[in-house]
């Protein structure tokens, strides 16, 4: 066991929590089991797209030379031979003179070069059959609703990066360029444990002495915002042992513990996992911080208070679990500049992370207040509900006042 006793930034503990990543696995899944997950390499388009010459809309396929003149006193009458669905084979080129009905998406048939929307004809929109005979009332510009064949993409162009998160667009994006599987990291696989022999489940009846175990719900939760999966999940009493077991029975990419490492005569994780490097870090929520492997298991330590294990959370575990995703994105949770709405007091030598609310504006510009009345005190689990990010006050100011600059770290939503 290690441990520093005087204070060490967050720089430090962060590099320390950050360089028990390692490389992620590749897998190829379905589209269809993708979402949510990281791509593993670029995509590139296996096929042009659109992927041959089509209509942008309903209406009828024609030479151009045939209806150029047509305008509402002197429209132009065409005989139609014919109707092409989308999905359907476009069948014989247009001849001159003739028209043919084409629906939007439908393969353009040879010897027509423009489209006229049904709107511009004295056909009848929607469910109807195909006329004998259209009177087309304007006359559309050359090419006219017409999607040409690769003109959004050729073959080989490229569509996404490797390290992009994906979304339903992004996937929906994949399968039209011929894709129906990726190559992705599987999300890590996280074990979570609450230490203390005060907690009890939640929900219970509390014997006296006893808490409800908030820490594992909260755990739990985070871990899966974030994007992992929570594999394990076990509260240990204050029993070296029992919580040493717990640890070397998990098969998992990672452990994150809550509690059981400050300075007390019961800091059970300290006692059973000696390997870990632990620090006192220059902050508020949250100063006792821990990291590092127990046999081939990487293992982040938080404290114990609510509060603390939810910035504590978004400060080292949260940007861990991005880089254990593969997210080519920067693997700092994100932040954004905003302006105090009111004043509050800071402690001068810690970096404070203060839990706040929007007050107006939410995001980039907008006004923040402290989320609860107490301010950044760890054991407000009452603030948890209100909380909309945090507020970084760095080390040397003592007081925020009503209209300072602030950098507010950003924790709702996934990395």
């Amino acid at each position: 066991m290690t441990q520093s006793e005087q204070f060490v930034g967050i720089g430090e503990h962060r590099r320390l929590v950050m360089s028990l990543a390692h490389e992620p696995a590749v897998v190829e899944m379905p589209l269809e089991r993708c979402l949510g997950l990281v791509s593993a390499e670029p995509v590139a388009a296996r096929l042009p797209v659109p992927p041959f010459t089509n209509s942008a809309m309903d209406g009828f396929a024609v030479r151009f030379q045939d209806v150029s003149t047509a305008r509402p006193d002197a429209p132009v009458r065409l005989p139609v031979t014919g109707d092409i669905p989308a999905g359907s084979a476009a069948g014989d080129p247009v001849e001159t003179g003739t028209a043919r009905r084409i629906m939007t998406g439908a393969r353009m048939p040879a010897g027509a070069d423009s489209v006229v929307k049904v709107e511009r004809t004295d056909h009848a929109p929607g469910v109807v059959d195909a006329p004998a005979e259209v009177r087309i009332f304007q006359a559309p510009e050359l090419g006219a609703n017409v999607r040409h064949r690769g003109e959004d993409l050729q073959i080989g162009d490229p569509v996404m990066e490797a390290g992009r998160l994906l979304d339903g667009a992004c996937l929906a994006a994949a399968a039209s360029v011929g894709y129906g599987s990726l190559a992705v990291h599987p999300a890590p696989r996280v074990g979570v444990i609450s230490t203390g022999s005060e907690l009890s489940d939640a929900g219970s009846d509390l014997a006296a002495g006893r808490i409800p175990d908030s820490n594992g719900i909260l755990l739990a939760g985070l871990v899966s915002e974030a994007g992992a999966v929570v594999a394990q999940r076990a509260r240990v009493p204050d029993d070296p042992a029992r919580l040493r077991e717990v640890v070397a029975g998990w098969d998992v990419d990672l452990v994150i513990t809550a509690g059981g490492i400050s300075a007390g005569a019961y800091e059970v994780v300290r006692q059973a996992l000696p390997e870990l490097t632990f620090h006192k870090v220059a902050q508020q929520p949250g100063g006792p911080q821990g990291a590092g492997i127990v046999g081939a298991t990487p293992v982040v330590a938080l404290p114990g208070n609510p509060v603390s294990v939810f910035v504590s959370f978004h400060v080292y575990a949260r940007p861990l679990i991005a880089a254990m995703r593969g997210l080519a994105v920067p693997v700092e949770s994100p932040t954004v500049r905003a302006t105090a709405g009111a004043g509050w007091r800071s402690p001068a030598e810690k970096t404070q992370f203060m839990p706040i609310r929007w007050e107006s504006g939410e995001g980039e510009g907008g006004r923040v207040v402290p989320a609860h009345r107490l301010g950044s005190k760890s054991h407000l689990v009452a603030t948890l509900p209100l909380v909309e990010g945090l507020a970084v006050v760095p080390v040397g100011v003592e007081a925020v006042e009503a209209g300072d600059g602030l950098e507010v770290l950003m924790t709702r939503g996934e990395v």
